[in-house]
C-alpha cells in the first residue's frame, strides 16, 4: 500500500476515484449525509451506476433524511439504506433507553446502529469508499492514507481496501467545490452543524471551534470515532 499512497499522494480525489473504479468492480461509496456529497458528485461524473450506500441509525435529523432524497433525485441515483438489527436495537433500547450513551459513552449505541449494519454490508464488498479526510480530526484522522487495507472489515482470506480519496483536502477546499459545481447539501451545514451525525450526538459548534467538538460533545476528544473506522485511534 505504501507505493500505492506515494503514487496518489499528489493526484486529485478524482483521480483517486478513478484508480480504485478500475482497480475494483465490486466497490461501494459510503455517504454520510454531511459534505461527502462531494465525494458522491465526484464519483458519479465518473462512474454513473457506482453503488452507494448510507446507514440510517433511526437517530439521524429529518433534515439529513430529506437531503438524502434529495440527492437520489438530483443525480437520478439509487441510495441503498442500511438499518440497524431489529432485535439488537429492541434490546439495547429496552434494557438501557433511548439516551444511555450520555451516561456509558456512545460506543454500544453506535456498535448496533452503525458498525454492525456496516459489518454486513462490507462482507460482500471487495472495496469501499469513504469521506475521511485528515483535517476532521487531529486526535485521531491526520494520517489516514488514500488507500489502506481495511483491518477492521477484512473477512477470512479476503482484503477489504478502503479508498480516502477527500484526505488531503480541507475542509474549505470541499466547500469551495460544493459552491462552484452547485452540488446540493444539508442544509443544517448553514445553521452551524460542520460535522453530522445522529441527532441526540450532533450539535451546532461557534467560532473557532473544530468541527468534531459538535460529535459526542460530553466525551474527550481522542474518543471521537463511532467505530467504523477504529484504525485511526488503534494505529
Amino acid at each position: 500500500m505504501e507505493d500505492i499512497n506515494k503514487e496518489l499522494e499528489d493526484k486529485s480525489p478524482q483521480d483517486v476515484l478513478g484508480y480504485a473504479f478500475k482497480k475494483f468492480s465490486n466497490i461501494a461509496i459510503s455517504f454520510s449525509g454531511a459534505e461527502d456529497v462531494a465525494l458522491v458528485d465526484m464519483a458519479i461524473r465518473i462512474n454513473p451506476s457506482v453503488s452507494i450506500f448510507i446507514l440510517d441509525t433511526g437517530r439521524l435529523h429529518a433534515e439529513t433524511h430529506i437531503f438524502i432524497e434529495q440527492v437520489r433525485k438530483h443525480y437520478c441515483v439509487n441510495i441503498e439504506v442500511l438499518f440497524p438489527d431489529t432485535n439488537q436495537l429492541q434490546k439495547l433500547v429496552s434494557e438501557k433507553g433511548f439516551f444511555s450513551f450520555y451516561e456509558d459513552g456512545h460506543k454500544e449505541c453506535c456498535s448496533v446502529r452503525k458498525v454492525e449494519p456496516l459489518k454486513k454490508k462490507l462482507s460482500t464488498l471487495d472495496a469501499w469508499v469513504t469521506g475521511q479526510r485528515r483535517d476532521q480530526n487531529p486526535n485521531t484522522r491526520m494520517h489516514i492514507p488514500l488507500v489502506q487495507k481495511d483491518s477492521q472489515f477484512s473477512f477470512g482470506d479476503n482484503d477489504l481496501i478502503k479508498f480516502n480519496p477527500l484526505a488531503t483536502w480541507s475542509s474549505s477546499r470541499v466547500w469551495e467545490y460544493i459552491r462552484s459545481e452547485n452540488v446540493p447539501y444539508n442544509p443544517l451545514h448553514d445553521k452551524g452543524f460542520i460535522s453530522l451525525g445522529c441527532e441526540p450526538c450532533t450539535k451546532p459548534v461557534g467560532p473557532n471551534q473544530h468541527e468534531r467538538e459538535g460529535r459526542w460533545w460530553w466525551e474527550q476528544s481522542e474518543k471521537k470515532e463511532c467505530g467504523l473506522h477504529l484504525e485511526n485511534v488503534n494505529d
